[in-house]
Formats: C-alpha cells, structure tokens, sequence
C-alpha cells in the first residue's frame, strides 16, 4: 500500500469537518500508526485496516514543509509537545487542515513509548495570514538546494533565524497566532 501511496497527487479538493470534532491518531516511537479515530478514518478515506501499522506520514501532504516535521520530531522525540499548523491529504488526494497538538505518551517510568496526536480545524483565517505565506517561504527554500535533506537544514535554519529575529520561541509563536 505505501508504494500506491506515494502515487497519489492531490486532488485540489479541501475536506472539512466541524470545530467541535477531534482527530486522534497514536503512534508508536517510529511513528507507525496505532489508533486512529473514525474521524481520521473519514477524513482520510483508508480503512483501520489500511492505516494501522503503517507511517503516520502516509497522509503527508507534498505541500507541507518537511522542516516543519523535523521540528516535530526533534520536539516530541526530547519529550516534549508540540503545536504546529499541518496540511495532510487522504487515500484520494483530498487534502484538509489541522491544527495538531502532539506529544509524547510516557509508561510508569516515564520512558517515551509513542506518541498521540489531537487535531481540530485550523483557522482559515491564521492559515491565510500567517501559516500560508510562511510555509511557502519554507518550502521554496527546501526546494532552492540539489538535496532533500540540505533544504530541509536550510529551512530549518531560516525559521530558526526568523523567529530568533522576533524573539520567540516557536511554541509561543504558533500560540500567539
């Protein structure tokens, strides 16, 4: 099923869902899904079946600046949460926006076991003024080196940069949108 997934384009078509509802997804330390809500499920257009097991990043978006994931990772993988503004697409090539809370899931001995996310709908009003203009600044630079992984850093060190610039951290500058 990932080699399909890696087929799909976007469609150009935004799903939607109501304020009130919550998509939760668990993963485990690799990020392979564990639950994921009949929300998800709808959203996305896969089965339980389909998704289980597999890579929470099979509904990445191309679109979503794999710095922003990087910043992810490195933040729930120290133990930490994170909130951040993600573009994902479905089975389809549907595509929807979420604003995700992420963190890590601890056992009794407070050892990192996986991972849960929350995410409600994103305002389109944050996602038109500020997430958008930035993530394509992030995504033209991600796409301005001869390697992935070199854009990705370069990205990275931009946003770095751009937030030391306004002296804010990014968790205080996602809630203050």
């Amino acid at each position: 099923m990932s080699e399909k997934r890696l087929n799909v384009q976007p469609s150009g078509k935004e799903r939607k869902f109501k304020p009130e509802e919550l998509i939760v997804s668990k993963t485990d330390l690799k990020g392979r899904i564990t639950y994921a809500n009949d929300l998800f499920l709808r959203l996305s257009d896969f089965t339980e079946k389909e998704v289980l097991g597999q890579p929470h990043s099979m509904i990445r978006h191309p679109d979503m600046p794999r710095c922003i994931f990087k910043l992810l990772w490195d933040e729930i993988s120290a133990g930490n949460e994170i909130f951040a503004y993600v573009l994902n697409m479905g089975k389809k090539g549907d595509h929807y926006w979420v604003y995700a809370h992420v963190t890590p899931t601890f056992d009794a001995n407070h050892q990192v076991i996986g991972y849960h996310s929350n995410r409600r709908v994103a305002d389109p009003k944050i996602l038109r003024e500020k997430i958008l203009p930035l993530y394509a600044e992030l995504r033209k630079i991600e796409e301005g080196t001869n390697n992935r992984k070199d854009g990705m850093n370069a990205a990275s060190s931009a946003l770095a940069q751009k937030l030391a610039d306004a002296g804010v951290a990014y968790d205080k500058f996602i809630q203050s949108l």
